[in-house]
């Protein structure tokens, strides 16, 4: 299934299709995960607001190892949301919590290079420039020693690659995201499917 383009409707549409998507994720990486050792929850947005991000968490004190975050609208919606949104994910990074970051909507004033763009910009010397043709960005960061960014970019119209998660350095599961944004699709209204689908 091809990726939609979301900015067709207003951000209450995408809203719901995001809690579909986030649950239908949460669902699959506790299928995945290792039973004894990790479980996955829904949280309230770690880097996101008002949205929700899952919290893998390893069972010895119940530690937060990797966070998922599916960007919405309102993680861009102002010039201090959108910093403070960076710089959590900042912290989160430097505290050594792995990272996924599904990014469904294309750069805009406040972040030209995407959210990953804006992230990498902060943690490491280096730029992040996103090829106009595939604005859509999906990185996956591994904290050990040094961080590193595995990105994958998309543009509407082509499937989601499943992603890795890191449970700990060199260590990860994959995340289907492509069967899971297909399973969310299901519960949107046709009503609205219409509409997100229609021809360009």
């Amino acid at each position: 299934m091809p990726m939609h383009d979301w900015t067709r409707v207003e951000a209450g549409i995408y809203h719901d299709f995001h809690h579909s998507w986030v649950s239908e994720v949460a669902r699959s990486l506790n299928r995945a995960l290792p039973v004894r050792s990790h479980y996955a929850m829904i949280e309230p947005g770690r880097c996101s607001y008002p949205n929700s991000s899952i919290a893998v968490r390893h069972v010895s004190g119940d530690r937060v190892v990797a966070i998922v975050e599916i960007v919405s609208p309102g993680n861009k919606s102002s010039k201090n949301g959108f910093a403070a949104f960076v710089q959590k994910a900042c912290e989160l990074l430097e505290h050594r919590v792995h990272l996924l970051f599904v990014d469904p909507f294309p750069p805009g004033p406040r972040d030209p290079n995407g959210v990953h763009g804006a992230i990498w910009d902060a943690v490491e010397d280096d730029s992040f420039r996103v090829p106009p043709e595939r604005p859509l960005t999906l990185v996956a960061y591994e904290c050990g020693p040094i961080t590193r960014a595995y990105i994958e970019t998309i543009a509407v119209g082509e499937p989601l690659p499943d992603m890795p998660l890191f449970l700990e350095p060199e260590a990860h599961i994959l995340v289907p995201l492509e069967a899971t944004y297909r399973s969310a699709w299901d519960t949107v209204p046709a009503r609205w499917q219409r509409v997100i689908a229609a021809p360009a």
